[in-house]
């Protein structure tokens, strides 16, 4: 499935929140969205997965307005897995995962053999084998982020929303989930505070700054020291390596010596020393 926003405002009471943003996500593409706190990326993605219009701008999915769609049938195709999503904790793992496929029922429709096997599918995808009989309130955090994300995969959707996916995970649950996403073969918009993660697995990163998008493209080409320093306020250092990227990431120093590369603070330190 592919994804347009073409010219996409939002303002909430009065405050721009996005301003002018436009971007296309190819079928089968991974595209990360990286920026800070407060940039805009959440209400973009509401206005992907239809949770908030645009005040101005359209969104198309494979070239028709989203909004011009019947929600139940945008509901199909468009999974989603929200940074703090609620789900009912007196359900098991079980009925839980098989709420994903609430969109493709009719009223008084009952399973079939094809949903069976898209629950048992997402399930196993998961790793939830073994939870299937605890109810969800029983579990961690991060086990409840697998359920929610085995309730997606079992809507089968054609486009995958997710907004800060690896929260509540330890650092292999975050890779795993990540990898499980990559190889679905559908298309993914994923925001990410790590850059690490959108470096790896992302085919794009798409970066936000106060509600515009300031920069797209490949993560080596977008993820730069400057791009990083200006956007996130913080010194980087990318260390390259067979095609992917790490960050060292430290708090912008103030020195006005240039040259210094933090050994200010050293010697703030021993004059602070002496003085004292």
């Amino acid at each position: 499935m592919r994804l347009d926003l073409d010219a996409v405002s939002v303002a909430l009471g009065g405050r721009p929140i996005l301003d002018d943003v436009s971007l296309t996500v190819h079928s089968g593409q991974f595209v990360a969205l990286a920026g800070p706190n407060g940039s805009g990326k959440s209400t973009l993605l509401r206005t992907i997965y239809r949770a908030r219009r645009p005040d101005s701008g359209t969104v198309r999915l494979d070239g028709h307005d989203l909004w011009a769609v019947p929600a139940a049938e945008t509901a199909r195709h468009i999974g989603v897995l929200m940074q703090e999503q609620h789900t009912g904790f007196e359900f098991t793992v079980a009925e839980t995962v098989a709420l994903g496929r609430t969109p493709h029922l009719g009223l008084f429709d009952r399973f079939t053999r094809a949903d069976h096997a898209a629950i048992d599918d997402a399930v196993e995808r998961t790793g939830l084998t073994a939870f299937l009989r605890r109810r969800v309130g029983e579990l961690s955090g991060g086990e409840r982020q697998r359920v929610l994300l085995a309730r997606a995969l079992a809507q089968q959707p054609r486009l995958l929303v997710l907004d800060e996916p690896t929260n509540h995970l330890d650092l292999r649950h975050q890779l795993d989930l990540l990898e499980l996403v990559r190889d679905l073969n559908v298309t993914v918009v994923a925001a990410l505070h790590s850059l690490d993660l959108a470096a790896t697995y992302a085919d794009t990163v798409a970066v936000l700054q106060d509600g515009r998008l300031v920069a797209h493209g490949r993560p080596l080409d977008v993820l730069t020291p400057e791009t990083i320093g200006e956007v996130f306020g913080v010194d980087a250092t990318v260390h390259h390596d067979a095609g992917s990227a790490r960050f060292v990431l430290r708090p912008q120093c103030v020195c006005p010596d240039e040259r210094c590369h933090w050994s200010c603070r050293t010697r703030v330190a021993e004059v602070s020393a002496d003085a004292g």
